[in-house]
């Protein structure tokens, strides 16, 4: 089962988290990438395939830059109503902390086949360990391409490039940089910070 280790993971009693099913995908897959504060800030990338979304953590977000490679940690697969969610994972539970949407759209791949579906491609490609596909996001467009890294120490190890296109810059690109002035992401990392630093003062003296 798809979806095994994702519900063995969480507490669906103490977490708002979609307990989903695997589905069929349809012609337009979907993705969506997901700010997430949790033990540390990092960015989800999920992308729509085989009735769930393949998901990849990118601790320093995506670029649209072509010549950065970035880390991606490939981790269990989720469901498709996941691609929705935003919210607080309650502490005590996996990954707590505050979530919320950084971008979302459409892909496909970047090579079509004759006589096979979008969702076929990319399992192929997926199988394969190197997917090049098109993403009509909202902030990220244009074509990417997430590979495995060989002999990586972890095994789980992948990197998520930028391909040369017309949407690809030259100039540094940080995600942390294109988020919302209005993120409950960036508030709850604030409200976690103060909290930090009132824990750790010290007592004033007597």
């Amino acid at each position: 089962m798809a979806l095994e280790e994702y519900h063995e993971k969480r507490d669906f009693k103490a977490t708002s988290e979609p307990e989903g099913k695997q589905k069929e995908s349809k012609a337009k897959l979907k993705f969506v990438i997901q700010r997430h504060a949790a033990t540390r800030l990092h960015y989800d990338f999920r992308l729509e395939m085989d009735g769930v979304l393949k998901s990849w953590a990118v601790p320093k977000g995506p670029s649209l830059n072509s010549s950065d490679k970035r880390l991606a940690m490939m981790v269990e697969d989720h469901p498709y109503e996941y691609r929705t969610f935003e919210g607080r994972i309650p502490e005590g539970n996996y990954g707590a902390g505050e979530v919320e949407i950084w971008d979302e759209g459409t892909y496909e791949p970047l090579e079509k086949v004759e006589r096979k579906t979008d969702d076929l491609i990319m399992r192929a490609e997926l199988h394969k360990q190197a997917l090049k596909f098109i993403l009509h996001g909202k902030k990220l467009k244009g074509e990417f391409r997430p590979v495995k890294i060989k002999n990586a120490a972890e095994e789980n190890a992948w990197l998520l490039i930028k391909h040369k296109d017309r949407y690809a810059v030259t100039e540094e690109y940080n995600a942390e940089a294109h988020t919302s002035k209005n993120s409950k992401v960036t508030a709850y990392l604030k409200t976690k910070s103060i909290k930090k630093k009132s824990y750790h003062r010290k007592p004033e003296a007597l």
